[in-house]
């Protein structure tokens, strides 16, 4: 995983550029995924790509966002390997992490802030997405 603003960094390129992004995209990577804040964020796989929407929500600190976000996908690849392979399955694992990354920017300090998965759902569902 690396920040819109990492890919521009590390490429010295744009962000939005998926050549760019692709640059970083290695042999035995399974998923490469770009994060950007509230716009969501854009995967990879070597059978599919595409983008997942984020959440508005009153940002008052971005401290353990990434945190939320990762945390929450590996509980979602543990749960079911195929994520990998499942593009409906790997947008629904991604939208859920980017509720829970959202929803982390809301409080301030990183553990205090991380959801609950009724948290997480509920931002889902008020969003309609």
């Amino acid at each position: 995983m690396v920040s819109d603003d990492e890919v521009a960094f590390l490429t010295q390129g744009d962000a939005n550029d998926d050549k760019n992004v692709l640059s970083l995209w290695f042999d035995g990577l399974k998923l490469l995924i770009v994060t950007d804040g509230e716009k969501g964020c854009r995967y990879f796989t070597k059978d599919f790509k595409g983008s997942v929407p984020g959440f508005a929500v009153n940002t008052v600190d971005t401290t353990g966002a990434g945190d939320a976000f990762v945390g929450t996908l590996l509980v979602n690849v543990t749960k079911d390997y195929s994520i990998f392979h499942n593009k409906e399955k790997l947008r629904e694992a991604l939208k859920f992490s980017n509720a829970c990354r959202a929803i982390c920017t809301t409080k301030k300090a990183a553990i205090p802030a991380l959801p609950t998965v009724p948290a997480a759902q509920e931002l889902i569902s008020k969003a309609g997405n």
